[in-house]
């Protein structure tokens, strides 16, 4: 299984993450979950800076 960035589960523990939630190495480390979802949270970090 592949998780992309439009994936459910991407987004809700990518906004778990930006709410304070959960820390950014809480998120489960399950097929490439954490790679998309750290993907997703830098690329909003950028986007901010900008």
């Amino acid at each position: 299984m592949k998780f992309t960035k439009n994936s459910g589960l991407v987004k809700v523990w990518a906004r778990q993450v930006r709410s304070g939630t959960y820390a950014r190495d809480q998120v489960p480390d399950m097929f490439n979950l954490r790679e998309v979802v750290y993907a997703v949270l830098d690329e909003q970090t950028a986007d901010d800076a900008v």
